[in-house]
């Protein structure tokens, strides 16, 4: 499977492809004015690396939650990329993907996120189906009450989150890598119709 997948949920985005079983990763600084450069980056991206649209079938592009403007820019083009070169487009978020290495190893995963100062906590079963949309919880609330239930925290955002939560019992931080939303996609995990961003209250 050729791909490109474009994380702008974060202050340091992320660009990768796979084509041709080789692949190749870009970070993208912080810098709210790189939502406006996003389409160059991408284009230089494909320079650099001697690559063409044509070597691609699929784009991938993270749904949130994160950063409004970061979404709604990234897939405002990755929209564009799609129907100009006639690449199919697909959704993730962050939730499923911190969750994608467990697939068929857990009974129930919880995927924990914070975001401006709060947490939110998503369930899935074992097939990564979901089972709890996105709630807000507090902090008291998720030490106290799930504290035993095996839960993931992105690495990226582990320094966000208080020491007293990354304590708790059946805790994993994990680090979020782009090869796994292959494997999310040949599990029919990936939105196709309705991508718009996760915006969380």
């Amino acid at each position: 499977m050729n791909f490109l997948s474009i994380d702008c949920s974060t202050d340091l985005g992320s660009l990768f492809i796979k084509t041709k079983n080789k692949t190749f990763s870009k970070i993208l600084q912080s810098d709210k004015s790189n939502n406006d450069l996003l389409m160059k980056q991408i284009l230089d991206f494909f320079k650099e690396n001697n690559l063409k649209f044509d070597d691609i079938s699929k784009i991938f592009v993270n749904q949130g939650p994160g950063n409004f403007s970061g979404l709604r820019g990234s897939l405002a083009i990755a929209k564009g990329v799609s129907l100009s070169k006639n690449l199919n487009l697909f959704g993730y978020n962050t939730f499923i993907w911190s969750c994608a290495k467990f697939f068929n190893k857990k009974d129930s995963i919880f995927s924990l996120i914070k975001f401006r100062e709060k947490y939110f906590i998503k369930k899935f079963d074992k097939k990564l189906n979901v089972v709890l949309k996105p709630k807000e919880i507090s902090e008291e609330e998720l030490i106290e009450n799930y504290h035993s239930e095996f839960k993931v925290i992105p690495k990226n955002i582990s320094k966000q989150i208080n020491e007293k939560v990354l304590k708790l019992k059946n805790l994993i931080i994990v680090d979020l890598n782009h090869k796994e939303l292959e494997f999310l996609h040949l599990q029919g995990l990936l939105n196709k119709d309705l991508i718009k961003p996760i915006y969380l209250s």
